[in-house]
């Protein structure tokens, strides 16, 4: 679901096809989960949504942007919906094919009938963008085509973003996604809501969701913001929505506990969010900020949500245990403060329950914080051997910092100087080249 990168009249892209390529990018999840609740089919759904995009390049150009340039589109893909749904039901009327099956049809060229009809089905979560990502997240599909899938419906991340996310290369994860697409065709999945039962089995993937939108929001992969602020709000929202749906409807299981987890985690980062840049806009790492910036609202939500994960579970799950950690800088008044051998002690957790190269690397950086950075290093050049890291940034960039604290400048430098070519994003180039400068 990108937006074209060409009007349709020429090749210039002007400040009018940027602003539209803008609100395409925050709306376009909505208009398609708004769609699809209509159409209950998500090609026709995403292809709708196409529509109302090529509209509006036809016409914002020259008309000027809408006041609520989301909802135009809404508008736009919904009529369009009604439209297709008319003529489905002609079709079916001309083949005297009327019975139930066109007063079903019929019933949704009304849209306030359609909203009575789906709260007489029993949908317990009220929420077009949540029901979406159920409904990608069905059991039909892999693990991981569940996650790639509801990504790029949801998250508005490009391909190239989830690949990196997945450290796999872009093309597999394109093949991924344009299957999952057949495979939810073929089964006829429906736009429904799971009940609590199956809702569980598909649990995971739906926090598996959410965590990777939020973290691209809060650390974009590429382009020329360090962080995409809307994706982060979209991510707590639909954090928030999914805590208070399982609170309602407790099913006793151990995503429960998992989900409260999760949002704590996002809380407790969505804080730092105010204070990661400088009045310049340049970034500013964990570590140098001002924590008098931290959004205490949100910190103090993150801290209670965490509260209820801890007291559901016996077991901390890895989003209660990285929530966990997070509570760790919550509570140091400054970074002097902060309990590093508490926090080597989670990571041994997190890598007990999820192990993963990122997770041992994140681990090295609280070994080198705690027992200094001789007793980090080596877990670091381990990593070097991990075909999945060869192309991660940080790798290199915590390398080059324990390099840099052990005196070896040159070095370091050179650490730093590989892990800007090795990001896409901008912002992440210039800190890093800035880091390799000061280690010269």
């Amino acid at each position: 679901m990108q937006a074209p990168t060409k009007a349709p009249d020429g090749p210039t892209i002007g400040p009018t096809q940027r602003a539209i390529e803008a609100v395409w990018r925050q709306e376009a999840a909505r208009i398609v989960a708004g769609t699809m609740r209509l159409v209950r089919d998500l090609g026709l759904a995403e292809e709708l949504a196409q529509d109302a995009l090529v509209s509006a390049l036809e016409h914002w150009p020259r008309d000027g942007l809408p006041d609520n340039p989301g909802a135009w589109l809404m508008t736009a893909a919904k009529r369009r919906a009604l439209d297709h749904l008319r003529q489905r039901a002609m079709q079916a009327r001309h083949h005297e094919a009327l019975g139930e099956d066109l007063q079903a049809l019929q019933a949704h060229v009304v849209p306030d009938f359609v909203d009575g009809l789906d709260a007489a089905h029993a949908d317990d979560i009220g929420d077009d963008l949540l029901r979406l990502i159920f409904t990608a997240c069905h059991p039909v599909l892999g693990a991981e085509a569940r996650v790639a899938l509801t990504l790029r419906l949801l998250g508005g991340l490009e391909t190239a973003e989830i690949a990196r996310a997945y450290l796999v290369p872009e093309p597999t994860m394109a093949q991924r996604i344009v299957r999952a697409k057949r495979t939810l065709a073929a089964a006829r999945v429906p736009f429904e809501v799971p009940q609590a039962t199956e809702r569980a089995q598909r649990l995971g993937s739906v926090l598996e969701v959410i965590y990777l939108v939020f973290n691209e929001g809060y650390a974009a992969t590429g382009g020329s913001d360090w962080m995409r602020p809307a994706l982060c709000e979209e991510a707590l929202r639909l954090g928030r929505t999914l805590a208070r749906l399982i609170e309602r409807t407790p099913a006793g299981h151990a995503g429960d506990a998992e989900a409260h987890g999760l949002l704590a985690l996002m809380e407790l980062q969505a804080s730092r969010l105010p204070a990661r840049r400088d009045a310049e806009g340049r970034p500013v790492l964990l570590m140098e900020q001002d924590r008098s910036r931290w959004d205490q609202e949100l910190m103090q939500r993150g801290l209670a949500a965490l509260e209820r994960a801890l007291g559901m579970s016996t077991q901390a799950g890895p989003y209660t245990l990285q929530a966990a950690i997070a509570a760790c800088h919550a509570r140091a008044a400054e970074a002097a403060a902060t309990d590093w051998p508490r926090i080597v002690g989670l990571y041994d957790a997190l890598a007990r329950a999820q192990p993963s190269p990122v997770v041992e690397l994140n681990r090295a950086v609280a070994i080198g914080m705690a027992q200094g950075p001789a007793a980090a290093l080596p877990l670091v050049d381990a990593l070097l051997q991990e075909p999945s890291m060869r192309s991660y940034p940080w790798l290199p960039s915590v390398r080059g910092d324990l390099l840099r604290r052990l005196g070896r400048e040159a070095e370091a430098r050179a650490e730093f100087e590989r892990a800007a070519s090795l990001t896409s994003n901008q912002s992440d180039q210039a800190l890093l080249l800035a880091r390799a400068r000061g280690a010269s």
